[in-house]
């Protein structure tokens, strides 16, 4: 039988979801948590790999498990189990061939920004200084609905097959006088994609890059045209559609 849990995480010490051979991750501790709960090895697959220090409000894994589980109960216990920074919102049984990372249709991340010291944002929120244009950023932003192929966003030397993805949602939210979300949803996304789009979108609001100079960045497919990749504590990801 095949579970789904539905889990939320705060990345920041984390070396990323994935298992690690030199640091903790969020898998290891889900794997560990579930095998000595269920007395036998467990293997979890997620829907996506979040980055070191990167967060999830949802992140969506699964399971094979030959047995009778009461979900409510592992769920629980779980959660008893596991440490502060992680936490299980619930399990549940799916059909056999639902995939917690290939049968995803979309995911969304959002990256904070906020433009005066806080010290309440400062691990959730990349704090700048600089005047940004947002209006053009949302106008680049716009702009990536019209490409497919990502290439200047991947990170140099990352073991993909493609880096074709199909954004359906970017854009620039402002929360407060000082305070702006950045919003992206797509059907898959390359390492390191958000971020460095950020930082491309914030040369465009700085006035380094025009639009012009945007889509060339963007149709020219080199990560080293693009901007620099923003720190992974501002990054989250907040769902995953099936």
């Amino acid at each position: 039988m095949r579970y789904f849990v539905t889990l939320s995480y705060d990345g920041t010490r984390f070396h990323g979801w994935q298992i690690q051979p030199n640091g903790i991750s969020v898998q290891g501790e889900l794997e560990h948590g579930l095998s000595l709960l269920l007395r036998t090895t467990v293997q979890v697959t997620g829907a996506g790999r979040t980055d070191a220090g990167v967060h999830a409000r949802m992140m969506i894994a699964h399971f094979d498990f030959d047995g009778d589980v009461d979900c409510q109960q592992l769920a629980y216990k779980l959660n008893k189990l596991l440490p502060q920074d992680i936490a299980v919102q619930k399990i549940e049984p799916v059909v056999a061939d639902l995939h917690a990372r290939f049968s995803a249709t979309s995911r969304t991340y959002y990256y904070y920004l906020h433009t005066t010291k806080d010290p309440f944002q400062r691990h959730y929120s990349c704090e700048l200084h600089y005047p940004l244009d947002f209006e053009l950023m949302n106008r680049a932003a716009a702009m990536l609905l019209d490409y497919e192929d990502f290439g200047a966003f991947c990170k140099s030397h990352a073991d993909v097959k493609t880096t074709f993805c199909h954004v359906t949602e970017a854009r620039w939210v402002q929360l407060s006088d000082y305070e702006w979300r950045f919003e992206i949803t797509a059907n898959r996304f390359l390492r390191n994609m958000v971020r460095a789009v950020v930082g491309t979108l914030i040369e465009v609001g700085r006035g380094r890059l025009s639009l012009d100079d945007f889509c060339r960045v963007v149709e020219g497919k080199r990560r080293s045209d693009a901007g620099e990749s923003m720190p992974g504590n501002a990054l989250f990801l907040v769902d995953i559609k099936y």
